[in-house]
């Protein structure tokens, strides 16, 4: 597509696309553990280790990756993400052995969808598209993430069903590898790049970050909520298999996590236009206490838990758009690629500990019972540390830019 012919709802739905097809790959793979654990004999913390790393690997990718796209253009490192993402999904099934699959999982896999995580792919979009519409599409990006988690996941467990679940892995690889030409609508060439209107440098942007304490209260927000949304897209499975349900219930779960994320990513991505971008933020995350408290308390039937997952889903991927948001208020939109993938780094050093301890938990105790309790507490604290950052500060000083 020529940059003329290039519209903002096209660019939009070309990464929505890709984040659909990178992240449905990441949240459909909890549902091969059990398989896993069955044909390897590893053992179930072992797996919940493999994934724990997948989800901080994810994260230290998406700054090291924005700073590549910064200095040499996108299209490159998000091509080689979408290839090693298909590569090492179809190779997991041929690992035999805790080392090998952590470095499929844990690492190749994670390193691929990380060179197409949302700090890339809105970064690279927003390039094309007007300012006073960067959170309406960068909700359509989120959106597009859950996309895939609503239509990826069901195809997994039907896949599973029809041809094993080695076959099924394989070809979830090759479906990955649609991403390339999705890619090629929105990454301009290296010579593209953008160029900071102040002639700042990549250093003086990160050395603005760390001093910057709403940056910071930003991170610890993002923190707390990579560890609740990574141990229950983790765990949520081994979660209704404890409770002696039918498997069907966890893809269909986890597949309404994705639908109902499909509406909260566009409705915030719209709500947040002219709002605090911090209340939005505090507001989501006191509305998961809520809902994650009501579910630890209610009977865990299959409507409960689709009705949880309907909740929890409208809130999964909403805190990105205004998290997104508030670092291009604080920073500045040039180096967006790279200071969102550090805030996404923090969320994943969470999503490590929330899927690593949730599997220690279960096999300490027999239940997930304290990290559920976990969960509701750090929600409480995220809400809290959002209110401090001084958002109308960061609107003043960026004015002038």
């Amino acid at each position: 597509m020529s940059e003329q012919r290039r519209t903002p709802i096209g660019i939009a739905l070309a990464a929505a696309a890709v984040f659909a097809l990178a992240l449905g790959l990441r949240q459909a793979q909890p549902l091969f553990i059990g398989p896993l654990n069955s044909q390897t004999g590893i053992g179930y913390a072992t797996i919940s280790f493999a994934f724990g790393v997948a989800q901080l690997i994810w994260g230290v990718v998406q700054p090291v990756a924005g700073a590549a796209a910064d200095r040499w253009g996108p299209r490159s490192v998000m091509i080689t993400g979408v290839l090693l993402l298909a590569a090492a999904n179809a190779a997991t099934p041929f690992s035999g052995n805790a080392v090998v699959l952590t470095l499929l999982i844990g690492v190749a896999a994670a390193a691929g969808a990380g060179a197409v995580g949302p700090a890339m792919l809105i970064s690279a979009a927003n390039r094309w598209i007007p300012e006073a519409k960067h959170s309406l599409t960068s909700g359509i990006i989120t959106a597009g993430g859950s996309f895939g988690q609503f239509t990826l996941i069901p195809l997994s467990q039907l896949l599973i069903g029809v041809t094993g679940w080695q076959p099924a892995m394989v070809i979830l690889g090759a479906v990955g590898l649609a991403a390339v030409p999705l890619l090629m609508v929105f990454t301009p060439s290296a010579s593209a790049r953008p160029v900071a209107a102040d002639g700042s440098t990549l250093g003086v942007a990160l050395r603005g970050a760390v001093r910057d304490p709403s940056f910071l209260l930003l991170n610890l927000g993002f923190f707390t909520c990579g560890f609740h949304v990574a141990f229950i897209a983790t765990h949520l499975p081994g979660m209704i298999a404890l409770c002696e349900l039918p498997a069907s219930v966890s893809a269909w779960s986890l597949s309404v996590i994705g639908l109902f994320n499909i509406m909260g990513s566009l409705w915030i991505g719209k709500a947040i236009h002219r709002r605090r971008l911090k209340y939005a933020l505090a507001s989501i995350y006191f509305a998961r206490a809520m809902l994650i408290l009501a579910f630890f308390l209610a009977p865990k039937t299959p409507v409960v838990f689709f009705a949880f997952a309907a909740g929890i889903g409208f809130t999964y991927l909403s805190t990105v758009p205004p998290t997104v948001g508030l670092v291009a208020k604080l920073l500045g939109v040039r180096y967006l690629a790279t200071l969102f993938g550090i805030v996404m780094l923090t969320h994943q050093i969470g999503g490590f500990l929330g899927a690593w301890l949730g599997g220690k938990a279960f096999e300490a105790t027999g239940s997930y019972d304290w990290i559920w309790a976990a969960d509701i507490t750090l929600c409480l604290f995220a809400a809290v540390v959002n209110l401090p950052i001084r958002e109308t500060r960061a609107l003043r000083a960026a004015a002038p830019a």
